[in-house]
């Protein structure tokens, strides 16, 4: 019994860690064109930059990520926090993410967020459909994809804060 909670346990962490990196086998459906946003703030070099972003809140979300989509707004993202913190708030739940862009016809900046929620590092203009690994270059507990090139124009770099 306890084996297949570790091998669920795994299963689910592995799924968690290649988040966007469904099959896409399905398009989305026509409830796609009406997501629900949340404010998220980026503090950058004493400048603060506001965006309304999705949350990939469930394991299909997760999965599907931007997959498909060919408008993103200058504004606009999505937000992966499935990472539960430690009871301190801190790297409980932190890991090496893993994102790929398969199925996905836009360019992303994927933004790897820190359990302090500044950011690890910025993989950007990421190469659309690509199946290469897009990875956090350390354990991170979110993940906000924006369009690419966004993070550049705004000047959004490595040690600036997210806020959601």
């Amino acid at each position: 019994m306890r084996a297949l909670a570790a091998a669920a346990a795994a299963a689910a962490a592995l799924a968690i860690a290649l988040a966007g990196c469904g099959d896409g086998a399905s398009a989305p459906d026509a409830a796609a064109t009406a997501r629900a946003t949340v404010p998220l703030t980026i503090v950058s070099g004493g400048r603060r930059h506001a965006f309304a972003v999705e949350v990939a809140a469930t394991p299909e979300a997760q999965q599907r990520g931007l997959m498909y989509r060919t408008h993103i707004p200058a504004d606009g993202g999505m937000l992966f926090a499935p990472y539960p913190a430690g009871a301190d708030g801190k790297a409980g739940g932190a890991r090496v993410a893993s994102f790929w862009m398969k199925n996905t016809p836009s360019a992303l900046d994927i933004i790897f967020i820190r359990p302090d929620r500044t950011i690890a590092n910025i993989e950007a203009d990421t190469l659309p459909f690509s199946e290469a690994p897009v990875s956090s270059s350390e354990p991170v507990t979110a993940v906000l994809e924006l369009r690419g090139g966004r993070a550049a124009e705004l000047g959004i770099a490595p040690g600036d804060r997210v806020a959601w």
